[in-house]
């Protein structure tokens, strides 16, 4: 027999049942300061464009991430 699809839906839209999974919020902070802060070294050490660069992809990814993709 197949499994209820319906019951996935419904677990899906309702707003008041608590997640199975962890959101990721504190590791997505974590990343995000150790990735600033070694692109800022990489800034201050005097390699602007590879800092710039690191900064630039690591904001969208970091992006990408919070909104689920």
């Amino acid at each position: 027999m197949a499994e209820d699809d319906f019951r996935l839906w419904e677990h899906e839209l309702d707003s008041g049942t608590p997640q199975k999974e962890p959101t990721g919020g504190r590791g997505m902070v974590v990343v995000a300061g150790l990735t600033a802060t070694g692109c800022t070294a990489m800034i201050a050490l005097g390699e602007v464009p590879l800092g710039t660069a690191g900064l630039v992809l690591s904001s969208i990814i970091l992006l990408l991430w919070r909104i689920g993709m």
